[in-house]
């Protein structure tokens, strides 16, 4: 779009409507989403309370278990609280100062878990494939450095939108249909041409959240391979059993978000309510469901799981 268009207002403070068609029933919409952050919030602390403080936890699947952990509180801390602030107190109002920061939270710590998922791919495979060589292969080193990795990637490919968005001139209005500030959102209602801000957009998620899903595909079909040769169908099972948790994970966050990509491309017979809402959903679904998966489905964690609940010490 020309900049000629431009009124010579560029507005720096902006109205979040939150599921605009659905106003009145914004304090009901409200009550399943808080429940679902209390939650994600103290399932998410008490794993990774759980993990920090018994050894036996220690382990390179459960570190990079705390660090999902981690990223699941930032996720859902980076979006709820302020939904709940739009429908308790019609609390709308944000400056693009703090838009932006939030969008950045969101997008960064999106791509952080989708990296962290990879890791974890990556760890079953070392676990089953070179079993003897498990603890040799991922040491304390590596994870620190896949940890410094996934960070600097998170934020490197994310820094850029600031400055994509910084440059633009916000003179279509100042209103954000929608409960948080997300990338093309906020550019949508820029007078500037934003085709840079969509074809980085696109680069972002190919480079990152689609290889990564590709790389993990990949793993399985490895893990696979090798599970199937195993002499014993209980050494079979054994493996298979091992990644249970993570190819549930994997489905709970990539599915949501494939399935809302899908929609907004898609399905233009969707109601826009309908599709905040689901992008919502999809945000908070796999920080309450991942703690339940991982306590429920591994061994070691229901162990050291029940003298906590319980207030006593094994």
């Amino acid at each position: 779009m020309s900049t000629s268009n431009h009124t010579g207002v560029s507005h720096t403070v902006f109205r979040l409507l939150g599921i605009p068609g659905v106003e009145d029933q914004h304090m009901w919409i409200s009550i399943p989403f808080a429940i679902s952050y209390v939650i994600a919030l103290l399932g998410n602390s008490l794993l990774i309370f759980m993990i920090l403080t018994k050894q036996t936890l220690h382990g390179p699947m459960y570190l990079f278990l705390c660090m999902l952990a981690a990223a699941d509180i930032v996720l859902s801390t980076s979006t709820i609280p302020q939904m709940l602030a739009i429908f308790w107190f019609n609390a709308g109002e944000i400056s693009l100062d703090r838009c932006i920061t939030q969008l950045f939270c969101i997008h960064s710590t999106f791509v952080s878990e989708s990296g962290i998922l990879l890791v974890m791919a990556f760890d079953r495979y070392v676990a089953i494939c070179y079993p003897l060589r498990y603890t040799s292969i991922l040491t304390n080193s590596l994870i620190g450095k896949i940890a410094v990795t996934i960070f600097l990637r998170s934020y490197g490919t994310i820094v850029p939108l600031i400055f994509l968005l910084k440059r633009l001139t916000f003179c279509k209005g100042n209103t954000l249909p929608n409960t948080g500030c997300k990338h093309i959102v906020l550019a949508r209602i820029s007078c500037d041409d934003i085709r840079v801000n969509i074809w980085y957009g696109f680069f972002v998620l190919m480079s990152t959240v689609v290889l990564d899903l590709v790389l993990i595909f990949i793993s399985y079909v490895l893990i696979l391979r090798a599970v199937f040769h195993m002499p014993s169908q209980d050494a079979r099972h054994k493996a298979l059993s091992t990644c249970g948790s993570h190819v549930c994970v994997i489905v709970l966050f990539y599915g949501p978000m494939m399935f809302t990509t899908l929609t907004q491309r898609f399905g233009h017979h969707i109601a826009p309510h309908i599709y905040i809402l689901l992008a919502n959903v999809s945000i908070l679904i796999a920080p309450m469901v991942n703690p339940i998966i991982y306590g429920v489905k591994t061994k070691q964690i229901q162990e050291q799981l029940v003298p906590v609940l319980c207030g006593g010490q094994k």
